[in-house]
Formats: structure tokens, sequence, C-alpha cells
């Protein structure tokens, strides 16, 4: 494709037609960090009217390469090209001003502020007169509605997410980039975004569009190009491939099937939570309302749920850092748990993955080592009057990255320094590897490659059949369903009635996660 554009761009006696010459083009884009080759020597056309698929395991260089197309990088060699022209990217403005647009996975949003008056931050040289009716009518147009009077933290995820989109469509750009756009939909509301991209494909516009989720990639796509070690590997059309040979290219090997010994033999209730009601400090918090279930040793409880809808408060009182009213609404392992700290927790067997991994889950100018410290001193096996040393520390850290892949520079760097990924994986290994009795973890694969999740799905289920008990919250149904044993749905603080995953119709779940038909919510008894 490259040649032929060449041939078309040298051509004396024939006018250049845009849509003749990619309306992106990387030629030899290599990015240096040190000795650290993060690009190396990149070539990727774009072409207006399409869908183009960035795909590769965590650490590949798929964030680097679109923060250079953006402007947040520098390229160390090589050039961008626009319809043909070398251009220079010194910042995003200078790439919206080339008709680039992007949206990345965690929002820029003020809470506080309304629909229109978030989307005014983000714009350049647009007048502000008339805003709302723009923002409105650019909304209805393309099927994304939003009140432009209505505050930010009244929104659901996906509405949040509407807004960084019209922000980027009241700009016309030419090339938008998605960085993980369902990672935080239901399934409803992934379906709305991709009939608005193939709206904005009719148009002419070009996505970059960034996912793990291979089988989406399939449907929307209409090319991929696959990143590995920082060096384009295959560019191919994903509808003629297979989400297991797109996640083969990737790893450059086969990916293992996520395995279960199947039928399960399950023990005594390790959680038991009962008439859970929890009242969060923060106005715009959801309050909790009657959570009521049990888990049982073995056995993996799979929550559902549009972000934003309780997750964050149940976690929080499940694992200590919001104690309950009463020390018996939450059990584990029959002892009264709910006015216990988050180390008296973990001493008497459990482990908490928390969603956000930066700055919650882990410190973030801490090495590796530190926060194996902070969070290992009172979490059995590894307590040595009441706390581990250095050694032993950096040799666990050695543990994890060796288990669970953990791709850094060094051996103990700081825990920022890791990509988003590569963290997850280091945080998921370290409370798994602590062969906790309960392990309670929020969003397990968020943000990590094919190979990378079915490593750590059977990490999850592997654990459960040793006896663990697991609750697993995510808001990718394709993995609870995976991996759950049982399924309960989680809507505005209340909890609906469990299903067995085999017997639970998608489309009823994905309805209970917009709030329709929470029938038996606040009632949890074991099918």
């Amino acid at each position: 494709m490259a040649d032929a554009a060449l041939a078309i761009a040298s051509a004396p006696d024939k006018p250049v037609q845009p849509d003749e010459l990619p309306l992106l083009e990387a030629v030899g884009v290599t990015k240096l960090y040190g000795h650290f080759v993060a690009n190396d020597s990149i070539d990727l056309e774009i072409w207006p009217a399409e869908v183009h698929a960035l795909l590769g395991e965590n650490g590949a260089g798929k964030s680097t390469l679109v923060k250079m197309i953006y402007g947040l990088l520098q390229r160390s060699a090589g050039e961008f090209r626009w319809q043909g022209e070398p251009i220079e990217l010194p910042g995003p403005a200078a790439a919206r001003a080339h008709g680039i647009g992007m949206v990345f996975q965690h929002f820029s949003l003020f809470e506080q502020l309304t629909v229109a008056e978030n989307v005014a931050l983000g714009l350049d040289n647009v007048p502000l007169a008339g805003l709302d009716e723009r923002v409105a009518e650019v909304s209805r147009n393309y099927g994304l509605p939003l009140d432009p009077k209505r505050e930010v933290w009244r929104l659901s995820v996906g509405e949040r997410q509407r807004i960084e989109i019209v922000r980027c469509l009241l700009q016309d750009p030419k090339l938008l980039i998605l960085d993980e756009p369902t990672s935080v939909l239901t399934p409803q509301e992934a379906e709305q975004l991709f009939r608005t991209l193939r709206v904005l494909r009719k148009e002419g516009r070009a996505i970059l569009y960034i996912s793990h989720k291979l089988e989406e990639v399939r449907a929307l796509c209409d090319t991929a190009t696959i990143l590995r070690g920082g060096k384009v590997i295959a560019t191919c059309d994903p509808r003629a491939e297979t989400a297991q040979s797109l996640a083969s290219m990737m790893v450059g090997g086969e990916v293992g099937a996520v395995r279960s010994d199947g039928q399960k033999k399950l023990g005594n209730p390790r959680l038991v939570v009962r008439n859970l009601n929890v009242t969060p400090d923060d106005p715009h918090g959801v309050k909790l309302d009657g959570i009521t279930f049990e888990l049982a040793a073995g056995e993996i409880l799979g929550l559902a749920g549009v972000a934003g809808n309780g997750q964050d408060e149940l976690f929080a009182a499940l694992s200590g850092e919001v104690l309950a009213d009463n020390a018996d609404v939450i059990r584990i392992d029959n002892r009264d748990a709910g006015r216990m700290s988050i180390t008296e927790r973990r001493r008497l067997g459990a482990a908490f993955v928390p969603e956000e991994r930066l700055g919650h889950a882990t410190a973030p100018r801490f090495k590796l080592s530190d926060n194996v410290l902070i969070t290992g001193h009172a979490a059995s096996p590894m307590v040595r009057r009441g706390f581990i040393n250095r050694a032993q520390a950096r040799a666990f850290v050695d543990r994890i990255t060796k288990a669970y892949d953990v791709r850094k520079a060094k051996r103990d760097p700081e825990a920022a320094s890791l990509s988003g990924g590569n963290l997850q994986k280091f945080v998921v290994g370290r409370e798994i590897l602590r062969e906790p009795r309960l392990l309670i973890v929020s969003q397990p694969t968020w943000g990590v490659d094919a190979g990378a999740a079915a490593a750590i799905r059977q990490a999850i289920i592997d654990l459960a059949a040793r006896g663990a008990a697991v609750l697993v919250m995510s808001q990718d149904l394709d993995e609870l369903y995976e991996i759950a044993d049982r399924l309960v749905v989680i809507c505005a603080g209340r909890l609906s009635a469990p299903r067995q995953t085999r017997r639970a119709d998608r489309g009823e779940i994905g309805m209970l996660m917009a709030g329709v038909g929470m029938k038996g919510a606040g009632h949890a008894a074991r099918a």
C-alpha cells in the first residue's frame, strides 16, 4: 500500500486526490527511552472511512504510538505524514488543529460542572455562544443523547464517555482515536457506540480503535495492525481472522483457553454479608441498600454492573476501608468482621485488588518491593514478627514477575514506571500468590492483553479450586460468564437475586445493569 501511495504521489501528469493517499501515515517512527526502544521503526497507514484496530499485548507499544500521534510524546526518529505531507505534532493542540481527536480510557471531566461546561473546557477556538444547542444537536445526530445542562456527577459512565466523544466531534475531526472505549459500557451501550462509529465511518472519518476485546474488533474494524515488542508484526483484515488467531499474533504463540475442573465441590461459607447498609461521606457517592449474599469456599461469584452503581462503596465496606455500623453484617470464616480494619481482615486470610491500580492498589512512587511490604506485613503466610524484610520482598517481586510476566525496565522499579497492564498483572499476582482464603477483586483484567487476561482468569479459577472464595467485580460480561459460578447485578446500590451463570440470559443481565427489572434487589439467598 505504501508503494502504491508513493507511485501516485510521484506521478507528474495526474493530480493527486486526497482519498488516494492515507489520511495519516507513520513512516519509520521510533521512540526511545534511553536505550529502551518503545516503538521500533513503525510503519502505519490509516485511510479515510476506515476503522483501524491497533492491537498488541501489554508493553507492545500501542500507548506510546497513539500518544505520539496525538502530540503528547515526541518521536525519536521517523516522520508522520498527513494526506501525504510531513507534519509536526508538538502537542495535542497541533494534533487537533490537523483534525486528530482522542478519547482516552480514563475520562478528564469535572464532576461538579455541567455537560456543556466540560465540553467548553476541552475546545480550541470554538465560540461558546449557543454551545448548549450545538452539544444537544451533535449528541442527537450521532445517537449519543446528552442533556447539556446536567451535572456530570449525575451521569452514568456511558454518558460520561459520550461527553468526551461529543467534545471531539464538535471540532470536526478527520481521525478519532478511541482507547478501550467499551471497557466500562453495558452491552446495550456498547452496541449504541458501534452504531455511532459506523455513522462516523460513512461520513468519511477514520477511527483508530484500541481494544483487547477481539470479537468486537472482528465485528467492527476494517483493518488491524498488530504490535509486538514495539514492532509491527502484521497488518490484516480482522474479519478474515479468528479471535484466537489475532491473539496468537499478539503474543507470538497460542493463547491457552481458560479451563475449570468441571463439577465443583463447594465448602462452607467464607464470606457472609447480611443487610449491609452504607451511606457514603461523599454526597455524590452511592448508598448501599440492604446488600445480602453468601460466598462459599471454592466458589467464584461474579458481580456485574455499570461503573458508579455502588461497586466502589461495596469494595470499601468489604475490604475494611469503610467500617460497617455493626460487626456482624460482614462475617469472614465465621468471624464478625464488619468493624475490623484492613489489616485485621488480611490476618483472617482475605486479600483485596481494588479497581484503581495506581494510587489505591499501589503507592506510585514506591518501589514494587515497598508495595509488597506495605500490603504484606499482615498477610499469612508471609508474616514474620509482623513484617517481612526487604530481601523477602524483592524475592516475592521476582516471583510475581516470573509467574505473571510483569515487564519492567529493572528488577525493582517504582510502581508508576510500569504500564497499566503490567501494573495490573503485578497487583493481581501479589494478592493471589499469597494464597488467600478470600479474594475480592475489582476489574481483574482491565487493560491487559488477551494472553495476560487468560492467565489471570485461570489463576482465579485455580485459586478457587484450592478452596478460596472469590468475589469478582467486573464490567466485562464475557469475563464473568467465563469464570463465575453465579452472577449478581448491582444497580443504584442494590443487589439482584443471584443466577447460576450457565442459566443467566445475557440480555436480561444487561437490562438489570441498566436498572430495568431489578427484582429481588437486596435479597440474595443461595440459588
